[in-house]
């Protein structure tokens, strides 16, 4: 028997490793999938966005003993900085999962049990290559580094390479339990055959498609000895051993739906979307989906008695470079959001707002990108300050001007008769075009279409003069078209900006007073009368105001 039909979006991001603290491509990951789930509740959906991180493992065990702390008060301490940051980035996510909480332990625990039970697992002995960094096995068929030269080494240890970031590998020979895997390879080709938006963007689905071309390894391992990983979940049917913690952290996806249906009688998988970094795609497409098939039957919890059917989509955004590197922890040349958003960007009363545009609107989502600050200051300055913030201030300095701050009703006859009838045929058309770019998660593209009614909208100003108007009591009536059609504009743009930036949108919508509701979907698709005859507030701050000038620079 399958669950009802699902009314939930479910979403969730990958769990980010507490090795360290947060940087910029965790920072990216979230606020792509916080304007993911903003923008499906703008469309009246009911939502689930799960975050949360991934605590287990041998690298979580060695950066505690560096820093003289036991694994547990270290990740306790790194979380409070993945916390805070999502605070500070206003990440409206619903749940957060920590793969120490006995929630998630202890239904990990059962799912292995009823493997056990069921004859899926096999004690298995592994010889090959382990990436610590990345908590990964390799065999000698698929190691060669980021190049793919299978005699690339590391120069100083004469170790072969990590195929994902490069780093040396080290030799590992165990007995552990492992899933079948590639007994599962050709139902998996033939189940992306016939699913082509399982994997987005296409270079991404080409990757793992061309990878089952190959022969997968016969096995993948789930549970590893004691003895070489003693930060883990503990085996229950062999206390020698430690649960692997790729495992553990895939199934995070499925412990907490199960939480929810037995609490709220809510379903919600399968997952409408998994959004991670395309550094672990094959994590997420060719062994999650592997481990789904062998839970056939075992978890009913989740609403389904046979199959458990695999998430809608995976999508695999690029990551963000610093020249030509990669950034990365352990490389030491990561960008601090926190810094940026609270020192770089001190002046400006939206600062969060700001760094969540630069990071959604600089590279289209799915490719690899380039930080720098000019970029973020640039972005500032021209698209927010000179664009936006410029419209909002004209247009309701305007309508405090000429109406004595009540806004006057649009009317498409004043467009008309002066000339500006494009713009109110492509305000009208904004939410559709934005539509259309969010459903392949092409944020930037959301956002240029926004931009470019800012941009028409600034030029409008410009062309239809409402100075001059105001100065021709006969054009009183096109005066007032022209500006209830530039409130209409700001108001639809707002509601627009609210998934990308809600504290902005939010502060929009309170200058043209529209009101505490939340903005919603049918808002946008209202081109007249939304809030036609409502009193400006007096309180208005600029939106994005120009950094003051050094000590000795001028006035």
């Amino acid at each position: 028997m399958n669950a009802a039909k699902r009314k939930t979006t479910y979403l969730t991001t990958p769990l980010y490793y507490v090795n360290a603290s947060p940087h910029i491509g965790h920072a990216y990951a979230n606020l792509a999938a916080d304007t993911y789930a903003r923008f499906h509740r703008l469309l009246g959906e009911d939502v689930f966005f799960l975050t949360g991180t991934d605590e287990h493992g041998q690298k979580i065990e060695r950066s505690a003993a560096a820093a003289g702390m036991s694994p547990q008060a270290f990740a306790d301490s790194v979380v409070a900085r993945f916390q805070s940051l999502w605070k500070l980035l206003n990440i409206s996510h619903d749940d957060y999962i920590r793969t120490t909480q006995p929630r998630h332990v202890e239904r990990v625990q059962e799912i292995l049990r009823r493997l056990h039970k069921a004859g899926r697992l096999i004690q298995a002995a592994y010889k090959g290559w382990y990436c610590t960094p990345d908590e990964t096995f390799w065999t000698e068929g698929e190691i060669g580094g980021p190049t793919g030269d299978p005699t690339a080494v590391d120069p100083q240890s004469g170790k072969p390479l990590c195929p994902t970031c490069g780093r040396p590998l080290e030799p590992v020979e165990e007995v552990g339990w492992h899933l079948k895997l590639r007994d599962h390879q050709e139902w998996l080709k033939q189940y992306l055959k016939d699913n082509q938006r399982f994997i987005r963007p296409q270079t991404r689905y080409n990757e793992i498609a061309s990878l089952l071309e190959q022969p997968l390894p016969e096995t993948w391992c789930i549970a590893r000895p004691r003895h070489r990983v003693g930060w883990g979940i503990e085996v229950p049917f062999d206390p020698g051993c430690v649960v692997y913690v790729w495992f553990d952290a895939l199934l995070n996806y499925i412990t907490v739906p199960w939480e929810i249906r037995e609490k709220e009688k809510r379903t919600l998988w399968p997952a409408s979307l998994h959004l991670i970094g395309k550094d672990i795609l094959r994590h997420h497409t060719v062994y999650w989906p592997v481990v789904l098939r062998e839970l056939a039957g075992l978890v009913p919890e989740l609403g389904y008695d046979r199959d458990v059917p695999l998430p809608d989509m995976v999508y695999a955004h690029g990551l963000w470079k610093v020249g030509e590197q990669k950034m990365s922890k352990s490389l030491g040349n990561v960008v601090d959001p926190v810094t940026l958003i609270t020192e770089r960007l001190a002046s400006q009363p939206f600062a969060a707002d700001v760094f969540r545009y630069y990071v959604l609107s600089e590279i289209p989502f799915g490719q690899d990108g380039f930080f720098s600050e000019e970029g973020l200051q640039t972005r500032l300055t021209t698209d927010l300050g000179n664009d936006l913030g410029n419209l909002v201030n004209r247009t309701l300095s305007m309508i405090d001007r000429y109406c004595g701050g009540k806004i006057p009703p649009s009317r498409q006859e004043d467009l008309d008769a002066i000339g500006l009838r494009g713009l109110g045929d492509r305000v009208r058309a904004l939410p559709e075009s934005v539509r259309a770019a969010m459903e392949d998660l092409q944020f930037s593209l959301a956002l240029n279409a926004i931009m470019q009614v800012v941009t028409l909208a600034n030029q409008s100003i410009e062309q239809a003069a409402p100075w001059q108007l105001a100065k021709q009591p006969e054009k009183r009536a096109q005066l007032e078209g022209v500006l209830g059609a530039l409130a209409c504009t700001v108001r639809i743009v707002g509601v627009m900006l609210k998934p990308f930036m809600p504290a902005v949108s939010d502060e929009i919508r309170r200058q043209l007073a529209c009101g505490d509701a939340a903005p919603t979907w049918e808002d946008a698709a209202h081109w007249e009368g939304r809030n036609a005859g409502a009193t400006l507030i007096r309180d208005r701050a600029v939106l994005f105001p120009r950094p003051a000038p050094a000590a000795g620079q001028g006035k």
